[in-house]
C-alpha cells in the first residue's frame, strides 16, 4: 500500500477511536452474558445506550445509566476531530485543495448535531443517537413519529434532494467517463486542463439529451456541493426538531406544505 504518514495528530486519533470502539463493544458483549456466539449472533441489535431524562446533561452519569455511552462518545468525537485535523494538515502540506477536509466536516456537523449540539440544547443527553446499528435507525423511526413526521420537515426534503441528487451526478459523470473512455475521457485531468474530443463529444450527448452539460471540472464542483449539502441540510433538519418545531405535520399544515389530516 506504500507508506502512510500518520504523524502524531493520526496516531492519538486511531487510538481514541479504539478505545470508544473498545468501550463500545464490550459493553454489547457485557449486555448477552459475555456469550461469544450471542454477542455475534445479536449484534445487529446491541447497543449502548445515552443517560436516561433523569439526568439531563450531567457529565457523570453511573457508568451503567449512560456513563460508558458519554465516554465512548468523548473520544469518539476527539478521534473524529483529530482524524479532521490531520486531513487538513495533510493537503496543505501536499499543497492540494481542501475540498475533502471540508466535505469530511459537513458529515462531522451531522454527527455533532445528532449526539451533541441538539441534546445540548435540549437539555438532555437522553435526546442523542445510542451506539448500534438496528437501536439507531429505531431511534430515527421514533424520531420521526414524535415529531410528526420527518417527511413533512423540508430540510430533510431538501437532504434527500440533495442525496438523490449527488448519487445522480456521480451516476451520469461516471457513465459517461467510461463511454468516452476509448478516446481517453479516463484521463480526466488532461480532460480539464487541455479538453480533446472525448470531452467534448460527453458534452456534446448531454446538450442534446437534456439541453446543458456540465464541463471536465464542474461536474466535480456540482457532484461535491451537492454531496456535502445532504448532511449539511439534514443537520438543520435535525437541530430544528423539537427545539424550533415540535410538530413538522403541523408546521406543514400552517404554511400551506400539506393538507390536514
Amino acid at each position: 500500500m506504500g507508506p502512510i504518514h500518520l504523524g502524531l495528530d493520526g496516531i492519538v486519533s486511531l487510538l481514541f477511536g479504539f478505545i470508544a470502539f473498545e468501550i463500545i463493544g464490550l459493553n454489547m458483549w457485557a449486555s448477552v452474558g459475555w456469550d461469544p456466539v450471542q454477542f455475534v449472533r445479536q449484534l445487529p441489535w446491541l447497543s449502548l445506550q445515552p443517560p436516561p431524562p433523569e439526568y439531563g446533561l450531567s457529565i457523570l452519569p453511573p457508568l451503567q445509566e449512560g456513563g460508558w455511552w458519554l465516554i465512548a462518545g468523548f473520544f469518539l468525537t476527539t478521534s473524529i476531530l483529530l482524524w479532521w485535523f490531520r486531513l487538513f494538515r495533510r493537503a496543505r502540506a501536499l499543497k492540494l485543495g481542501t475540498h475533502v477536509p471540508w466535505a469530511f466536516a459537513a458529515a462531522i456537523w451531522l454527527y455533532l448535531v445528532l449526539g451533541f449540539i441538539r441534546p445540548l440544547l435540549m437539555g438532555s443527553w437522553s435526546e442523542a443517537v445510542p451506539f448500534g446499528i438496528f437501536p439507531h435507525l429505531d431511534w430515527v423511526g421514533a424520531f420521526s413519529i414524535r415529531y410528526g413526521n420527518l417527511f413533512y420537515n423540508p430540510f430533510h426534503c431538501l437532504s434527500i434532494v440533495f442525496l438523490y441528487g449527488s448519487t445522480l451526478l456521480f451516476a451520469m459523470h461516471g457513465a459517461t467517463v467510461l463511454a468516452i473512455s476509448r478516446y481517453g475521457g479516463d484521463r480526466e485531468l488532461e480532460q480539464i486542463t487541455d479538453r480533446g474530443t472525448a470531452f467534448e463529444r460527453g458534452a456534446l450527448f448531454w446538450r442534446w439529451t437534456m439541453g446543458f452539460n456540465a464541463t471536465a471540472e464542474s461536474i466535480h464542483r456540482w457532484a461535491w456541493w451537492f454531496a456535502v449539502l445532504t448532511p449539511l441540510t439534514g443537520g438543520l433538519g435535525i437541530l430544528f426538531t423539537g427545539t424550533c418545531v415540535d410538530d413538522w405535520h403541523a408546521w406543514a399544515v400552517a404554511h400551506g406544505y400539506a393538507y390536514s389530516l
